[in-house]
């Protein structure tokens, strides 16, 4: 373990596991192997490569979840799958406390295409990495600052079929809004330059550990949000 490290940060070119909890239970059905790019008190970014081996829910057959009409994706049986990360890789940034976390998507060549705001719980760290709770309800954000909401199909029928209550999708759509907020005043992450990042050349693609669901160790719970000092800016340099 790193000084870095021991001190609650991950140094840059860690290798760490960002996994999602099913809704309404205990059990992980997402892990994603990611390299730390940077952590401070103000941001995790990690950098999931292509290629890289994942786990993510699927049909009791091994189908895509989203090949089940909508009306039962959520009440069929499911298992989960490994697959590899197909297409370009993705830049993830959460702030602490915050409930959703900002993604950057890039077309081959590198040619930026959007951010993708996820909805989330806010992410509880542990020892190899971060667990959180997906909230179905999106936010696509373009590079001329329109944006659109994504999956609000889904999100109705998560409520409808039990996976979250009222007062838990009362909570998301204020941070969607609070989200919006964001986007709209064009600030962090936006404004960052991270859509000019790359990854370093020399990192290898992480591996998916066979203990990929393994209970999680020393949990530390979310941090509050940390707000950037009015009159200055942050690089991704």
């Amino acid at each position: 373990m790193t000084e870095t490290e021991s001190a609650g940060t991950w140094a840059p070119g860690t290798q760490i596991l960002w996994r999602y909890r099913q809704n309404a239970g205990n059990r992980i059905h997402i892990c994603r192997p990611v390299t730390v790019v940077r952590d401070t008190d103000e941001v995790l970014a990690v950098w999931l490569a292509p290629g890289t081996e994942c786990v993510r829910p699927a049909l009791a057959d091994g189908a895509p979840v989203h090949h089940e009409p909508l009306a039962t994706r959520y009440t069929t049986a499911r298992t989960v799958v490994r697959d590899p990360w197909y297409g370009m890789g993705v830049l993830k940034l959460a702030r602490p406390g915050e409930p959703w976390s900002v993604w950057l998507w890039w077309q081959h060549g590198w040619r930026f295409q959007s951010w993708y705001v996820n909805l989330e719980e806010p992410r509880v760290r542990w020892d190899g990495g971060i667990d959180s709770e997906d909230h179905f309800l999106d936010i696509d954000v373009y590079p001329d600052r329109t944006w659109r909401w994504r999956d609000e199909d889904e999100f109705a029928q998560a409520r409808q079929d039990g996976l979250m209550d009222e007062a838990q999708a009362l909570r998301v759509r204020e941070a969607g809004r609070a989200a919006i907020e964001s986007i709209t005043a064009w600030g962090t992450p936006y404004s960052d330059g991270w859509e000019d990042w790359r990854p370093d050349p020399a990192w290898p693609v992480p591996p998916l550990p066979e203990d990929w669901d393994r209970t999680a160790t020393r949990l530390t719970p979310p941090a509050s949000v940390v707000s950037p000092v009015p009159g200055t800016s942050r690089t991704s340099a």
